[in-house]
């Protein structure tokens, strides 16, 4: 038996800038980082005593005789490329927070079949393997229309500067520092409610690009901006001008896909700049989800969340800096 255990996210500027469709001819860059919400995949090869092979749980559950008749698409497909003996499978999936909710959790998922996969069949690799094994994955085999930023901030873990271009390379930035440190206490998440599908808005955005191109320099410009402020030796105005660089990028982000906000969206982002909110932004591709908020100190960050909690619900979490990890492994019997 084999568990993974994969972090969410939450990105801060340059989403868009990291479709393939984008960063192959032209630069992308992401800043983000991983957060103590995690997916968990629970792997196992199935003793053959039942009437069926493989044994899947999500939020529904499959008994099927053979791979090709598993729903899951990427299960099925993980299966098929990276499970080598023909022994069965149970594979259990569970989550600390909502699918499909803009923190990466689709790519969490596939972090963990990835690498929880590979180690059942006795392959290690780094987490930067696995990363660039995911977005392969999900962008080629499955065919699915989405970013290269989730797989990596996923597996790789931490506060990062992630780029893209002919290759993928992150910069990680120290979880204690005093810049980030900071930025983690005065950020607030909330779900705002609703699924959406991802893979729909994001096909928008796509299909738009060209047309879009200007939009995303700026994002780029936006994000390149945050990097010199975060790895500035100066402290001054920190929080100020990230705040402002969030605002532009929230205004940009906007007018990427007519999906990615709605009235009910402004309305808690409004609402939130008048109760202790200095920026915000939907996470992931928008519509729903999870909304991110800044505030310039404590006294305003507690004052936002007794505004907005009876609207939405406030999720407290801290940055996260350990990546995917194989938190049991039977085979040498450790349990971490």
């Amino acid at each position: 038996m084999i568990i993974c255990k994969t972090p969410l996210r939450i990105s801060y500027f340059g989403g868009g800038t990291d479709f393939p469709s984008w960063y192959k001819k032209n630069n992308g860059q992401v800043i983000s980082s991983s957060i103590d919400k995690y997916c968990y995949l629970m792997i196992r090869n199935l003793p053959p005593f039942f009437h069926f092979n493989y044994r899947i749980r999500y939020f529904k559950s499959e008994f099927t005789k053979k791979i090709s008749e598993i729903n899951h698409p990427s299960i099925r497909e993980a299966i098929k490329k990276y499970h080598k003996n023909k022994s069965g499978l149970e594979i259990i999936h569970s989550s600390d927070l909502p699918s499909q909710s803009g923190l990466g959790s689709s790519s969490a998922f596939s972090v963990c079949l990835v690498k929880g996969l590979k180690k059942l069949n006795g392959v290690n690799e780094n987490n930067k393997k696995v990363a660039l094994e995911t977005i392969h994955f999900e962008q080629n085999i499955l065919g699915e229309k989405v970013g290269s930023q989730d797989q990596y901030a996923c597996a790789v873990g931490g506060f990062n500067i992630i780029k893209f271009g002919k290759k993928i390379n992150h910069q990680k930035i120290k979880i204690n520092n005093s810049k980030i440190k900071k930025l983690e206490r005065l950020s607030s998440l909330f779900f705002v409610g609703f699924p959406r599908n991802a893979q729909l808005i994001e096909e928008d955005k796509i299909k738009n690009l060209n047309n879009k191109k200007k939009i995303y320099k700026q994002i780029f410009a936006i994000s390149n901006d945050a990097k010199k402020l975060i790895t500035s030796k100066s402290n001054n105005r920190f929080m100020n001008d990230f705040n402002n660089l969030m605002l532009e990028n929230w205004n940009l982000k906007k007018n990427l896909s007519n999906y990615v906000s709605n009235n009910f969206i402004d309305e808690i982002y409004d609402f939130a700049l008048k109760s202790g909110a200095e920026s915000g932004k939907i996470l992931g591709a928008g519509a729903g989800g999870f909304m991110l908020f800044i505030s310039k100190d404590a006294k305003s960050k507690k004052k936002l969340i007794k505004e907005l909690e009876p609207k939405i619900k406030h999720v407290d979490f801290k940055f996260d800096d350990a990546g995917s990890s194989i938190i049991f492994d039977k085979r040498n019997d450790i349990f971490n």
